[in-house]
């Protein structure tokens, strides 16, 4: 899952793009090429070119050299003070959950795992530990905190309309054990009752069923534009075409129609609950 990966590029963002532009301005000034101060804050060229344009954050020991070795007055320093960036998020899934925090509307159909926004501490854990190649203790504290940092969302945003749709198959796998199960399915139970959460299960035997080619992802900004998100294994797309939303839209009204309502969802997950 996007928000699970783990990737040091970040998307660029204007900060970003300003303190590359800091950089390049200096370095041009002490007369060197890319080429040239790579040597210098040891760093490759293409690392420099990165950081340069954007796209890549930099790392603390890189300002500090480049601060040295462009006598910047502390140019540097300072305004990497403003930088941020969200840790634990893949760079690919940061514009996407950038998004999502200001939507007003948030539509989601998982078949993998359940949906980020959804799981609890031990299940993430589950999750995270299931991870090929795996990962250090540190990076899956890091992708936690960054989960449930966006998981806040559901409590914070009343007025945002949350739509989830899961495959009875992701409770039926156990992941994590039993017990964690059975607690995933409690929270599940307790994130139905919120008055702007819709949860859906779609049945282990659907027939005919509009979900085939995989999760889908989509939500309305407050000026009401529609975005899509579609997730690979190691990318993700946004998807801004109205042509390629209007496809989404029509497969998840259909999956909505196809899932169990509401109510018949919450008496699966307790018949689930009971059975493990």
């Amino acid at each position: 899952m996007a928000e699970s990966a783990n990737n040091n590029e970040p998307e660029p963002s204007d900060g970003l793009r300003a303190f590359g532009a800091v950089v390049k301005v200096f370095r041009e000034r002490a007369g060197l090429t890319q080429e040239e101060l790579a040597p210098l804050v040891r760093y490759s060229p293409q690392t420099v070119a990165s950081i340069e344009q954007g796209r890549r954050f930099p790392q603390q020991d890189f300002i500090e050299r480049a601060e040295d070795v462009l006598d910047a007055f502390g140019v540097l320093r300072a305004a990497a003070k403003h930088l941020a960036r969200r840790k634990g998020l893949a760079s690919w899934f940061r514009q996407w959950a950038g998004l999502e925090e200001q939507a007003i509307s948030v539509c989601m159909y998982e078949c993998r795992a359940v949906p980020g926004l959804l799981q609890t501490e031990a299940y993430a854990r589950a999750v995270f530990h299931s991870g090929v190649p795996p990962l250090a203790d540190e990076q899956i504290e890091s992708q936690l905190a960054a989960r449930q940092e966006r998981q806040r969302l559901l409590q914070e945003r009343p007025n945002t309309a949350f739509n989830f749709i899961i495959e009875e198959a992701l409770l039926l796998r156990r992941t994590g054990g039993a017990d964690v199960t059975r607690e995933l399915i409690d929270h599940l139970l307790e994130c139905a009752d919120l008055r702007n959460v819709e949860f859906q299960v779609m049945s282990l035997v659907q027939e005919e069923h509009a979900g085939l080619n995989g999760p889908i992802r989509l939500l309305e900004t407050p000026d009401h534009q529609w975005f899509g998100y579609a997730e690979g294994q190691r990318t993700g797309q946004l998807i801004c075409d109205r042509k390629d939303i209007s496809v989404l839209q029509m497969r998840y009204a259909k999956l909505r129609s196809q899932a169990l309502t509401p109510e018949d969802s919450r008496s699966l997950l307790r018949q689930i609950r009971g059975a493990l």
